[in-house]
């Protein structure tokens, strides 16, 4: 065999070794930049207990260390989000919660139905000021997830802006005051609520006895009573 020979297949096994290793790295799963799981402590673990906890998934301390209290409350907001129920806060758990990974709030807007835009969330929020603006912040909370309830029913329209605008739905777009803008709880209230907080159970009605005329709504079955409203089925 001639040198040139022994060239030509050194640099033929070479191409192919290099061709191998490139297709194993590109084909290999790639894991999440980073995960919240147990034995992690910090300012994100806080954040997530404290959402958590606000939630109604999470009865511990808030203390920044992810131990078997904090794991099984992320299972239990996995499962009711329809994620993998595995305890560990990745890329998609994190997401849903409205948690940045890198330990701040997330601006997104993604709940366990799809994607919601900004305009969604501040349509929310203005529905939420202009119905519920007196009311606590569970009070405010529940009220979005009436909404979100009815977006998910078939029986009302399949979008926000549908179901707040639909004809007699809320007072507020019927005296105006859905153009009044919103504040930052308000704010906060809705997009918690985009991230799977409902403090009614599923209600999709709402009406403050003082106050309420239709005989029909006393008629549905009611859930809970948060501030000045009765939540229904």
């Amino acid at each position: 065999m001639t040198q040139s020979n022994k060239v030509k297949i050194v640099a033929l096994a070479l191409a192919i070794v290099t061709l191998v290793t490139l297709l194993i790295v590109f084909t290999m799963p790639v894991a999440d930049a980073a995960v919240v799981k147990v034995g992690s402590t910090g300012a994100t673990v806080k954040t997530i207990q404290t959402k958590l906890k606000r939630w109604g998934y999470y009865t511990g301390s808030v203390d920044g260390i992810y131990g078997a209290k904090t794991k099984a409350a992320v299972q239990y907001f996995q499962r009711k989000n329809g994620l993998t129920a595995d305890g560990i806060v990745g890329s998609a758990t994190a997401k849903a919660m409205g948690v940045s990974l890198a330990g701040t709030a997330s601006t997104s807007t993604t709940t366990s139905s799809g994607s919601l835009s900004n305009s969604d969330l501040y349509l929310l929020s203005c529905c939420i000021y202009g119905e519920a603006r007196g009311e606590s912040y569970t009070g405010k909370v529940a009220v979005a997830a009436v909404i979100l309830n009815r977006v998910k029913s078939s029986a009302f329209p399949n979008s926000i802006s549908g179901v707040i605008y639909q004809a007699g739905a809320f007072t507020c777009v019927s005296d105006g005051q859905i153009n009044l803008g919103t504040n930052d709880e308000c704010t906060r209230a809705a997009q918690d609520a985009m991230n799977g907080w409902d403090p009614t159970g599923g209600a999709i009605y709402y009406f403050n006895p003082a106050t309420a005329t239709s005989k029909w709504i006393w008629s549905r079955p009611q859930l809970v009573t948060i501030g000045k409203h009765i939540f229904c089925a």
